[in-house]
């Protein structure tokens, strides 16, 4: 019996590799509101929508899924999903214009991106970034 090598897919010697993120799922007490805090910043509704209890919004090549939950389950600060986006500034700008709050201005960070933190109703932090090329790398604040 032969033992596979850490990292190979059985019986074939492919090394297996995460190829991308799917779907990140997001729980709220509230989908009405939820979808319409989404909306706004350019996601499309691909499954369910405002009166579902699951619905799952088009972001790029991947999906913001939102689950609703009962009042009594609650929930902390967890991390954050981070959003690319052409423009952070502009994008920025846009967030504005829809009335929403960003927790910090655009900041432009040693790793190479110029990023915006949101906070969405339910208390989820999402931020929208742009990495940017090699030579413009000025930290102008990290939020």
């Amino acid at each position: 019996m032969s033992h596979e090598r850490q990292g190979e897919e059985k019986g074939t010697g492919v090394p297996l590799a995460i190829q991308c993120i799917s779907a990140v799922s997001l729980a709220t007490h509230d989908m009405v509101r939820a979808v319409r805090f989404y909306r706004p910043l350019g996601f499309t509704v691909r499954y369910g929508g405002e009166r579902a209890s699951f619905t799952s919004l088009h972001a790029g090549a991947s999906y913001l899924n939102l689950i609703v939950q009962p009042v009594e389950r609650q929930w902390s600060w967890w991390g954050r999903v981070i959003f690319y986006v052409t423009d952070v500034d502009t994008f920025y700008s846009r967030v504005l214009a829809a009335g929403l709050k960003p927790d910090n201005t655009p900041c432009t960070a040693p790793w190479g991106e110029r990023f915006f933190h949101l906070t969405d109703p339910d208390g989820h932090e999402i931020s929208f970034a742009t990495p940017l090329p090699v030579g413009e790398l000025r930290v102008t604040g990290i939020g």
